[in-house]
């Protein structure tokens, strides 16, 4: 039996299994490359061939490099040229009993010892092993396009995946440059699940009409510094693609609430209103539309401002940026019977602060002060705020130099509940054993660009506020989908950290 993996055979040479088998090569494996269409496997080798020479000019190869990666790609005009290899890396299409019937082709043609790993984003790689006689040679290998540059890749273990296997994987994706990170195989993985709570969320906002989606992308850009907003992510990605995933996994998970698709998506994918690749999306392309910007306010505020001290965390930043604004701050416990009203509730709206606080629902306004007010301000009215009172706000807030969007009243304004939400499905993935804290972290920063992992975002906003956010969002709306996971409960109630975990845990995903 061979320790090690020397030669790699990939499966479909579309531009995932392109991908894989061009840091193969690079990295010193021998690849053998294999498509069933027709010249499909040497017209990816050509592609492989001129990604090398861009390379070589561009001096990330070295002469010796190039050639040595060019020896080292070949192709095979059929399965049985596959039979030598000690790894098989399927990349496919996306349909169960395709795959399932692969690896009941390679039985016959590999030997027992040699590891068949599926690139599957969304289905069971347990379900795909029963395509073999030894389910326990068959593991998830799941790489993000593009390869060579997305640098995380998923090692999912089946429930008869055996560990040496694993280890084989895990082993081998660091040769070729990877960072692998450990996973059971559940729907979505890691990355895919972890992801769930981004765009979900940001259409749960839309639908309730809370911001429109311009409003939204410009307030997780700016304030939460995401590279791209929800909006313009699903235009990237493409409807065609997301909606047909978010449906699977909420369906895989028996309809869990936390992943619940929107008929927003739906609808628009039915009117094939896709995102770039159709012209038109969340945003237009085709006609290389303008993008819209928010009217001209009148004057700004020019009274007192008082801002209610319910909540303590948020009282030096409020006080802080109105002075910076230059605003006259009311001390008193209560407000004068003109002072325009601030309050900044975690995961509330703004009416039922006005009601419990007994304030002037018309002179009063809400403040998401979770980020400490950088970047941009999340200005919330109530359904009886004067409308003027609300734009002379705005205006005296943008003194700041910040953006200030004007929303309306929501139970935890939009970056709260879009980050307790991701939080809280990151949450839920490491009590569940899916992957250790440590990983999910590593793999979403890394496959999907968020400026910090949801655990590490945890933390820092702390894990007490995070929790009374989705506290009072699940009392305000009555969803479970806001239901606190019992990680985060109980490290909130023992003040432990979500992301560092003392000692040695549990159950982890290798059991």
């Amino acid at each position: 039996m061979k320790t090690g993996i020397g030669v790699v055979g990939v499966v479909g040479a579309g531009a995932m299994g392109r991908g894989i088998a061009q840091i193969a090569a690079q990295a010193g494996y021998n690849v053998l490359l294999f498509d069933v269409q027709a010249d499909a496997a040497e017209k990816a080798r050509q592609l492989i061939e001129e990604q090398w020479q861009k390379m070589l000019n561009k001096e990330k190869l070295s002469e010796e490099e190039y050639q040595d990666a060019l020896e080292c790609l070949q192709v095979v005009e059929n399965l049985q040229g596959l039979a030598d290899c000690d790894l098989v890396i399927e990349a496919i299409v996306e349909k169960l009993e395709a795959k399932r019937g692969l690896f009941q082709q390679l039985d016959g043609i590999l030997s027992e010892f040699c590891i068949l790993a599926t690139n599957t984003s969304s289905l069971s790689v347990t379900a795909i092993a029963t395509g073999s006689k030894w389910p326990e040679r068959v593991a998830g290998l799941h790489f993000f396009n593009p390869v060579p540059l997305m640098k995380v890749v998923e090692v999912i273990n089946g429930l008869l995946t055996g560990e040496s296997v694993a280890q084989k994987l895990v082993d081998f994706s660091k040769r070729v440059g990877h960072l692998p990170v450990r996973a059971r195989d559940t729907p979505g993985f890691i990355v895919n699940h972890a992801g769930r709570g981004y765009g979900t969320e940001a259409l749960r906002i839309l639908q309730e009409n809370v911001a429109s989606f311009r409003q939204i992308d410009q307030i997780m850009r700016e304030a939460a510094g995401f590279k791209l907003g929800p909006f313009e992510l699903l235009d990237l990605t493409g409807l065609d693609v997301s909606h047909p995933v978010m449906e699977a996994i909420y369906h895989q998970y028996y309809e869990e609430p936390r992943y619940r698709p929107s008929v927003i998506t739906a609808q628009r994918l039915h009117a094939g209103v896709l995102g770039r690749k159709s012209g038109r999306g969340f945003y237009a392309y085709a006609t290389h539309e303008a993008d819209e910007t928010e009217a001209e306010v009148g004057p700004a505020w020019s009274g007192s401002v008082w801002i209610d001290r319910g909540n303590p965390q948020a009282t030096a930043v409020l006080t802080d940026l109105f002075e910076q604004c230059g605003a006259e701050i009311e001390t008193g416990d209560r407000p004068s019977g003109t002072a325009l009203c601030i309050v900044s509730p975690d995961g509330e709206d703004v009416s039922t602060c006005v009601v419990n606080a007994c304030l002037d629902a018309r002179r009063t306004l809400g403040i998401d002060s979770l980020l400490d007010c950088k970047g941009h301000i999340s200005l919330m009215t109530n359904p009886a705020t004067d409308v003027d009172i609300a734009l002379q706000c705005q205006s005296l807030l943008r003194r700041g130099g910040l953006g200030v969007s004007l929303i309306q009243d929501s139970a935890g304004f939009v970056v709260q509940r879009i980050l307790a939400t991701i939080i809280n499905i990151a949450c839920d993935i490491v009590q569940q054993g899916i992957c250790s804290p440590a990983d999910l972290d590593k793999a979403v920063v890394l496959g999907l660009a968020y400026p910090m992992g949801p655990l590490a975002w945890g933390d820092k906003l702390g894990a007490s506020r995070i929790l009374l956010v989705l506290r009072n969002l699940l009392d305000s709306t009555g969803d479970p989908r806001y239901r606190p996971s019992p990680w985060l409960v109980r490290r909130a109630q023992l003040g432990l950290s979500l992301l560092h975990v003392p000692g040695q845990m549990l159950d982890q995903v290798t059991q």
